[in-house]
């Protein structure tokens, strides 16, 4: 090849390769420019210190990120139509004894709540938030209702101590910290999607349809740390680990 065929060549490869540098510079770029996606987390007087920043930090540092307001009484953030519009997630955690004081705050804002899921967006509830997403008192977005497991036959967990219970994860054997948390008693023939059960068969982790939006809801702490674990003398024989919380928060937003 001559030299004049050689520099032919080279000018002719070189702009091409420089647009495609581009593009993809670009794209990386409009993907950094674009921020995470919103999740509300309620963090008002519930009596846990630790639950609302425990599924904050997950979130935060999910595969998928998301950015995390705190809402709710003490937050200087309400929970409104005009706060949910901006989120794709609510979630309300546990650590709460008073599910009537609770809903006392909360009960204003069902509606708002109930509206925002049924057009789409994503409720997570976990522990005292997956009670207070069944009925009386609660947001009424489950196919079915809530009951405390402890209260199941069979149950395998016979007062509310803090503890580590085996599930079923769709057919793997985990253990996630529990305390006192809700089983969930679906009507029957509902569309949900039972994502594990405790030892005596009753369902422990669900996700359910809301109108366009999603519902998941989780009896045990799939959020708990190893911080948790420690402050009660407890040990997960799988580890402290945060994949059963990944697959929930998936299963509940989508990708969307």
């Amino acid at each position: 090849m001559s030299d004049v065929d050689r520099r032919r060549l080279l000018f002719g490869v070189l702009p091409a390769a420089a647009l495609l540098l581009t593009g993809c510079a670009r794209s990386a770029a409009e993907e950094r420019s674009t921020p995470p996606p919103l999740a509300l987390v309620y963090n008002g007087p519930q009596g846990c210190a630790d639950c609302a920043p425990a599924i904050a930090t997950l979130l935060r540092k999910a595969p998928q990120p998301f950015r995390v307001q705190y809402v709710g009484p003490g937050t200087g953030t309400p929970l409104t139509a005009e706060v949910l519009a901006e989120a794709r997630l609510y979630v309300q955690p546990g650590g709460g004894a008073d599910l009537d004081g609770t809903w006392r705050r909360l009960s204003a804002s069902a509606e708002v709540v109930r509206a925002w899921v049924r057009d789409g967006g994503s409720y997570l509830g976990l522990c005292f938030g997956a009670y207070l997403a069944g009925r009386d008192p609660g947001f009424d977005l489950l196919p079915g209702d809530t009951r405390g497991y402890t209260g199941t036959e069979g149950a395998t967990v016979p007062d509310a101590r803090d503890t580590v219970v085996p599930v079923d994860w769709q057919g793997r054997r985990r253990h996630m910290y529990f305390q006192d948390g809700p089983a969930f008693v679906l009507d029957k023939g509902a569309d949900a999607t039972v994502l594990a059960t405790y030892p005596n068969g009753t369902a422990a982790v669900v996700v359910a349809p809301y109108g366009r939006g999603r519902v998941g809801v989780s009896g045990p702490h799939p959020e708990a740390d190893a911080s948790w674990y420690a402050e009660k003398g407890l040990s997960n024989p799988d580890g402290v680990r945060t994949d059963l919380a990944y697959e929930l928060i998936e299963a509940t937003v989508g990708r969307r």
